[in-house]
């Protein structure tokens, strides 16, 4: 069976310095982080998401002010408040919570953030500079995914690596970043010709396509490295018996939770190919948080500290 990627620990670890170096700032420059969340909308899971990043700054020593508004509200409204948190010097990072509601652009709404507070590194101007190999904001999912890597001491350079996946939030900027380590990357997506032989010649495999359970063995070569960005909810027994058929253990789980979360990669089928595989949940999930926490420390030092060092 695969060896598995602990994104849940290494997310502790990360978070765990994150908080040291708070404090250190703290205490050397007499400063504090400040990470500004807008939550526009009623979106359930966004809200939980949102949750979860208040305490993990709380729990890091970093100040988070979550700013709701309903799905009523006007792009002009909207870009009014970036503004205002744009031109407060005591907010250093700003997390614009996706999906928007219907009517809002993502990419708009995004790129009124002021890109050194662009702690989900989704402004142009940070995406440009991830591509010309220059310092910026790396978005927080593709940064989880390469942090795991490199943490289990993957090899990448030279290696033939797979994302399956194009988006602008994740596909894209982990193939740059594969790309900025000397892997040899293909970019596929729903419409690559014959993505199953395509995927078996990865070293490594990101799959971030948003299909539940779609990549299954043929799609692994043995020993590859796969990454799962993907999560999703099973919430009848009937999805479940799809995937995990007649077992026991996945069964009574379901009936006692009344879910199980999955990721892209089919859970029974490529672990027993696959020689190190994120498991869903506990992988990029967790980590992705962990990362934010870090931009935001790091957009702090960039702008109120004269040696970031």
């Amino acid at each position: 069976m695969a060896r598995t990627l602990d994104g849940k620990a290494l997310a502790k670890e990360i978070r765990q310095e994150v908080a040291t170096e708070v404090t250190r700032l703290r205490e050397r420059n007499g400063v504090e982080p400040t990470l500004a969340v807008l939550l526009i909308g009623e979106h359930h899971a966004s809200q939980i998401y949102v949750r979860n990043k208040a305490r993990a700054c709380e729990e890091a020593g970093i100040k988070s002010e979550v700013i709701r508004r309903d799905s009523g509200i006007s792009s002009t409204d909207l870009h009014s408040l970036i503004d205002d948190l744009n031109r407060n010097p005591e907010v250093d990072g700003i997390l614009v919570q996706l999906p928007l509601p219907e009517g809002l652009s993502a990419e708009q709404v995004t790129s009124w953030v002021d890109p050194a507070k662009d702690v989900d590194g989704l402004h142009p101007t940070n995406i440009g500079r991830l591509v010309r190999n220059e310092p910026g904001l790396v978005p927080c999912t593709p940064a989880a995914i390469l942090r795991l890597l490199k943490r289990n001491d993957i090899p990448l350079l030279g290696r033939r690596a797979v994302v399956i996946g194009r988006s602008y939030l994740v596909g894209k900027p982990t193939a740059m970043l594969l790309l900025r380590e000397h892997a040899t990357v293909t970019l596929c997506h729903s419409r690559t010709r014959d993505l199953p032989r395509v995927a078996a010649e990865a070293d490594i495999l990101v799959v971030a396509i948003g299909r539940p359970a779609m990549v299954t063995e043929d799609f692994v070569r043995p020993g590859a490295t796969v990454v799962d960005v993907g999560i999703h909810r099973l919430v009848t027994e009937e999805e479940v018996r799809n995937i995990f058929g007649s077992d026991p253990e996945r069964l009574e789980s379901f009936r006692n939770k009344g879910q199980i979360l999955i990721g892209d990669v089919h859970p029974t089928r490529v672990p027993p190919v696959a020689g190190a595989l994120s498991p869903v949940p506990g992988g990029v999930g967790p980590l992705t948080v962990a990362m934010l926490l870090s931009n935001t420390v790091t957009a702090m030092k960039r702008r109120r500290i004269a040696d970031p060092a």
